[in-house]
């Protein structure tokens, strides 16, 4: 029987949606039904678990998942002794202090002896303890911004995105304390591991880095004169050599390279300055250096 490698997602949301979509760019083929928990990739070794998004770091731990995608919030947030296998980098947020607009705010001394609505007590917690402040977490698992106006709680520790939720609710923020993205855990030691399983995640893996790095490359095609072929190299680095084409005019070479996003503009006019022409400009889907 075929070896799959289980990995436990989030059943909806915007971590999910990406997730799915990074999964779907390494050419894995699957169907997507919100009443389906549970899913296997048609042209991959993959199965998906698809669960609460707090519920992911007990999978794995419990090895009902063989890895997770999960906010490192939620991870940081179970004190789990699990391995980050990656930073996927999306589904960026942070946690920070938010406050009554009326609250005389100076620092995190402010919120000395204050109740702190959250629904991450121990990440909160661990930053106020290393800053020596003493708070009391008042612990909810949803529509925290409420507390303060029905005084549960002084204050609130919450993700916040755009801070319209908070401003709606007669709250400011105040801090932000801790950074999230999203990231794929494992048991510790998974990934030195000789196992068919980890084989299927090291594949994975590769596909992954690869539609990442072409996602901020760009391949660029152009005609240059032949003397000027020095100077073009010179401004494109990067990769190791570029791809020269003589063309029929011997004076002329056409020129196949790759450059980073952030480049482009830089490069682009340097190519015109010493006469490039023609130069073409294309998105790469998947690449490896």
């Amino acid at each position: 029987m075929q070896e799959v490698l289980k990995v436990a997602i989030q059943k909806s949301g915007r971590l999910s949606e990406k997730s799915l979509e990074i999964i779907r760019s390494c050419g894995i083929d699957f169907a997507t039904d919100s009443r389906v928990l549970r899913e296997r990739a048609g042209n991959f070794p993959l199965e998906f678990l698809f669960v609460r998004d707090d519920d992911i770091p007990t999978y794995v731990r419990d090895g009902v998942a063989d890895i997770g995608i999960v906010g490192r919030n939620e991870f940081d947030e179970s004190g789990f002794y699990l391995e980050v296998v990656k930073d996927l980098k999306f589904a960026k947020c942070r946690l920070s202090i938010a406050v009554p607009n009326d609250f005389d705010y100076k620092g995190l001394e402010s919120l000395e002896g204050k109740r702190i609505a959250t629904s991450y007590p121990n990440i909160m917690m661990k930053i106020l303890k290393e800053k020596g402040v003493n708070a009391t977490p008042v612990v909810v698992s949803g529509s925290v911004e409420i507390t303060p106006q029905v005084g549960i709680a002084d204050c609130i520790c919450d993700i916040v995105s755009t801070g319209t939720t908070l401003k709606m609710n007669g709250l400011k923020e105040a801090e932000e304390i801790y950074r999230s993205s999203a990231i794929m855990i494992a048991r510790p030691g998974f990934t030195n591991t000789v196992s068919e399983k980890n084989r299927i995640l090291q594949r994975l893996l590769e596909r992954m880095d690869a539609v990442e790095l072409a996602k901020n490359k760009k391949y660029i095609l152009f005609n240059l004169p032949s003397e000027k072929l020095d100077e073009a190299a010179s401004i494109i680095g990067g990769m190791k050599s570029p791809t020269v084409t003589p063309l029929m005019d011997r004076s002329w070479l056409s020129v196949q390279s790759v450059v980073s996003e952030d480049r482009f503009w830089s490069v682009f006019e340097d190519l015109k300055a010493i006469g490039a022409e023609g130069i073409l400009v294309m998105n790469i889907e998947k690449m490896t250096e």
